[in-house]
């Protein structure tokens, strides 16, 4: 690993402090979290909202608002009172790119298995956690593999399977949304240390992580994921997710891009 960017970790925190407020969150699925105050209710909305987190933003937020509505006003009591066959009706002729109604309603049906068998999505994801694992991969293994079995399907266009070596971006930005609390990441999971976290991998990300030369990988799995956060830990030991919302602001926000980040921060201004 070459030696880190000077004045990176100051350059990142003042990021932060600019970027860390709600004001910034649009347009982002993670807006959705905010109108549920109820964690029963939120980790759900979470989990569709991240497990939809891919394509086009304007796209995503559509079709997240599209199921949401569906589920009004509470997820856990929808859930908890709506048979499967209801389920795939409710939710017959959607689709979001991959992902078909069909999908939509065996993971609600796998969820609403797993708060049946566990109470909560929190107490199953905890389940699968100690505390002397290095991160969060092995809770995720524990976490799909309940939510696949409720389901009865082997493969999802909605949840990657962690043992395969995905990069598991929407899971971790799931667990980053569930885990965390500041302005931004609501949090609720408190069992749950963010310092296991792992940076969701996304485009952005990876190309943040080469850029600051946290990674001389070309391929963006959970092996290049676990590298640059392992670099951000250094940073940040108790949370290593902490800039991750603030780093892909630059690539949304009009005020300043990513390229003139990079050179503002290796000219030292």
């Amino acid at each position: 690993m070459r030696k880190q960017i000077s004045g990176l970790s100051g350059a990142l925190e003042s990021l932060y402090r600019k970027y860390n407020s709600r004001e910034y969150v649009h347009p982002d699925p993670l807006e959705f979290l905010y109108d549920y105050p109820e964690l029963e209710d939120r980790e759900i909305v979470g989990l569709i909202a991240s497990s939809l987190a891919y394509g086009r933003v304007s796209q995503i937020l559509k079709s997240v608002n599209f199921v949401l509505e569906k589920l009004k006003p509470s997820p856990r009591q929808y859930l908890e009172k709506t048979a499967f066959a209801t389920m795939k009706k409710d939710f017959r002729g959607f689709r979001h790119r991959f992902t078909s109604g069909e999908e939509i309603a065996a993971l609600l049906y796998g969820v609403k298995k797993v708060l049946k068998n566990f109470g909560s999505l929190g107490k199953c994801m905890k389940l699968g956690y100690n505390k002397s694992d290095d991160d969060l991969t092995p809770a995720l293994v524990n976490f799909t593999a309940n939510l696949f079995y409720a389901t009865g399907r082997e493969k999802s266009s909605l949840l990657p399977r962690p043992e395969l070596g995905s990069a598991c971006k929407r899971l971790n930005l799931y667990l980053r949304w569930m885990v965390r609390h500041d302005e931004v990441d609501p949090g609720g999971w408190k069992e749950i240390p963010s310092s296991k976290l792992i940076i969701p991998l996304d485009v952005h990300m990876f190309r943040a992580g080469q850029a600051f030369d946290f990674t001389e990988r070309k391929q963006a799995d959970l092996k290049t994921a676990r590298e640059i956060t392992a670099e951000f830990r250094k940073m940040c030991p108790d949370d290593p997710v902490k800039y991750d919302f603030s780093i892909t602001r630059l690539g949304i926000r009009n005020e300043i891009n990513f390229k003139e980040f990079i050179k503002e921060t290796r000219s030292g201004n």
